[in-house]
């Protein structure tokens, strides 16, 4: 298995703001798509994955 560069502080802090910007912007369509619907879900339940993906990358 190939190991990944870790991220600088910059970097790591930058993808941080713009998978949260992505996040809310999924789940405000799904929500705009009507929360109850199978798209609204779909689109919710993708904004909170984009939105906490950050958690399991590594900074230096």
């Amino acid at each position: 298995m190939t190991e990944i560069a870790p991220l600088s502080e910059r970097q790591y802090r930058l993808l941080d703001a713009a998978s949260k910007l992505c996040g809310v912007a999924l789940v405000a369509a799904g929500l705009e798509a009507g929360g109850s619907t199978l798209p609204g879900l779909v689109l919710a339940v993708a904004g909170v994955a984009c939105a906490t993906a950050t958690v399991f990358l590594q900074y230096e």
